[in-house]
């Protein structure tokens, strides 16, 4: 049954009642007005209503009450007919409603301790916690950035951020700079650092994707991602020669961590297992030794993961085959260069620990050279699948420590699949993706039709500044127009000089394009989901309590990387050692 709310049916009309009430006088009048007849009561009509108003006591005599409640209804029934009726009017908002937000608007979003938000602006910022009091003031820590180079995107956005030290953080840094200036600061907070270095191998963790491979689906993970970051310039082929090479991937990786030896499980034994599949056109029974491999398994397991898409690759004849090994030579090559066979030969990141204790893995990247950047591609892909894996299976779907991916220069790293989908997913788990862009167009031309989807999944946007013009089109158009007023004046000159004054509203853009374009280099744009934009000040970062500890206060505060990681022992004079005495003497004696 459908619950009837009397309070908005009553209220509304007690005004109609207490004018029924008061007009069972007027039928009063006219029944004690003197005369007969309608044209007897109307001349008489005064001493009729003198009569009646002797007393304010509303008469109850049947023919004052209908007399009453007609005239009541007659006036609710044209206050109906008048408000539907009505012309709608929303004073000064006529041509938009645009407006910069407040304090008062940003306050259910902050929390009072500064340390438990994420740092927007010099005056905004965003609570951390996804299940706040009021469940409508909960946002996703989702954040795009975009601003044109020299915005400050490092020093107004990133730094306060780590500064913050309330989660995990993932940090993608072009040229190294973030680690050296923030890495101590970070190391005296408790954070374990890691560092990825595809800059100069010589100062980087070992990573080794295979290390992550806990089922035949992460092997298909993986082999996307190889795939989708190692295509190349220019115009893609046909897609028969993509999956051709899927299947052999799969394969072979697959065969690898099932039967290969732990230390065999990397890029450079998939490599050599590449190099030796000989294949001879004019020889199709020919078997190669990777062929007798697969026989063997094939012998032990003919429902073998590896053998079932080992057999749909042989489908292939002679000379397609060679193309498809051709193909995958190529796109492999990198790994065959000595350095990144080494820094693939085992793995040192713990990527599946970073939401378990506070973790701070600088990726560090050329801005001028993408060759190598594919491999963070596959850091975030992998990071993004283990944790969201580990939170559902280990947590109960949630992280105990948040875990902030902070992914400077976003469109440099090679695309991460299904991008559109996690950036939907993740809040949930407490993680949180932040890109950062110089324009909006991009993270278009690296993502397409998705593009617009993972836009829409950040409720926070930031605009540092910059001169892109779709990015500022954009920007002006979803900030809206404001109403204002405008005048004319004019001059009409003959015999006589009259003069005129027209005043009218006209919609005017909040921010236009080529204001956008100018704004000062102090101040930001801040759009927060379901409130008013903010026209704000970039924050300041000297102002914040750990500004001290950084690079930028002392130049004694920088990290050092080579040092870090290097794996050479050093020796303390308190340092306490076990030592062990072998005899081999007794070996020596019983050898022939």
């Amino acid at each position: 049954m459908r619950n009837i709310n009397l309070k908005k049916i009553i209220v509304p009309n007690i005004p109609y009642v207490v004018i029924g009430i008061m007009a069972t006088k007027i039928g009063q009048a006219v029944r004690l007005a003197p005369g007969s007849g309608f044209e007897g009561k109307a001349l008489h009509i005064m001493e009729g209503l003198t009569l009646a108003f002797e007393d304010i006591i509303p008469s109850f005599h049947i023919f004052d009450i209908i007399v009453g409640a007609t005239i009541a209804a007659g006036i609710r029934l044209a206050v109906y007919v008048k408000s539907k009726n009505a012309k709608k009017y929303r004073k000064n908002e006529e041509y938009g409603s645009a407006r910069w937000g407040t304090h008062d608007d940003i306050a259910p979003f902050q929390d009072p301790v500064f340390q438990n938000n994420v740092i927007l602006t010099q005056t905004e910022s965003l609570m951390m916690s996804n299940r706040p009091k009021e469940p409508k003031n909960a946002r996703n820590k989702n954040v795009l950035i975009v601003g044109g180079s020299g915005s400050g995107k490092t020093r107004f956005w990133i730094k306060p951020n780590l500064m913050q030290c309330h989660s995990s953080y993932v940090v993608t840094d072009p040229k190294g700079t973030v680690a050296i200036e923030c890495g101590k600061m970070l190391e005296k907070e408790g954070y374990k650092i890691k560092i990825f270095n595809t800059i100069n191998f010589k100062k980087s963790f070992h990573y080794n994707p295979f290390s992550y491979i806990h089922s035949e689906k992460d092997i298909l993970k993986l082999v996307t991602t190889l795939i989708a970051n190692t295509k190349g310039e220019g115009k893609a082929g046909d897609d028969f020669w993509v999956k051709a090479e899927t299947l052999l991937y799969c394969a072979l990786i697959g065969y690898l961590w099932y039967e290969g030896l732990e230390e065999e499980k990397n890029f450079a034994t998939l490599i050599s297992m590449i190099n030796a599949m000989e294949v001879r056109e004019d020889d199709e029974s020919f078997k190669n030794p990777v062929d007798y491999l697969f026989d063997e398994l094939e012998a032990k397991d003919p429902e073998h993961f590896a053998v079932r898409q080992y057999k749909k690759y042989k489908l292939a004849a002679g000379k397609t085959a060679k193309s498809v090994l051709i193909s995958c030579a190529a796109r492999l090559a990198p790994f065959d260069i000595a350095e990144v066979r080494e820094i693939t030969m085992y793995d040192e990141l713990e990527l599946d620990m970073t939401g378990d204790r506070k973790t701070a893995l600088f990726l560090i990247m050329s801005d001028t050279d993408a060759t190598f950047n594919f491999l963070i591609s596959m850091i975030y892909t992998q990071l993004f699948n283990l944790l969201c894996e580990k939170a559902d299976d280990v947590y109960g779907g949630r992280l105990p420590i948040h875990v902030r991916c902070l992914i400077d220069e976003a469109a440099n790293i090679g695309q991460i699949p299904n991008l559109e989908k996690l950036m939907a997913t993740i809040r949930s788990r407490e993680i949180s993706a932040c890109l950062v862009l110089q324009a909006q167009s991009q993270l278009k031309a690296l993502y397409k039709d998705n593009a617009d989807t993972i836009i829409g999944n950040c409720d926070s946007r930031i605009f540092l500044g910059g001169s892109e013009p779709t990015t500022l089109k954009e920007l002006s158009t979803a900030l809206g127009k404001e109403t204002i007023d405008t005048f004319n004046t004019g001059e009409s000159r003959g015999r006589e000089t009259s003069h005129s004054l027209n005043y009218q509203k006209l919609g005017k853009e909040l921010a236009s394009v080529d204001e956008l374009a100018v704004l000062d280099g102090s101040k930001c744009i801040l759009q927060l989901r379901g409130v008013r934009p903010f026209m704000s000040n970039k924050y300041d970062i000297t102002k914040h309590p750990k500004y001290k500890q950084l690079s930028d206060y002392d130049k004694k505060n920088e990290f050092d990387i080579e040092k870090f990681v290097s794996t050479k022992l050093k020796t303390k004079p308190d340092d306490v050692y076990e030592v062990y005495e072998i005899d081999v003497s007794d070996e020596q004696q019983q050898s022939p």
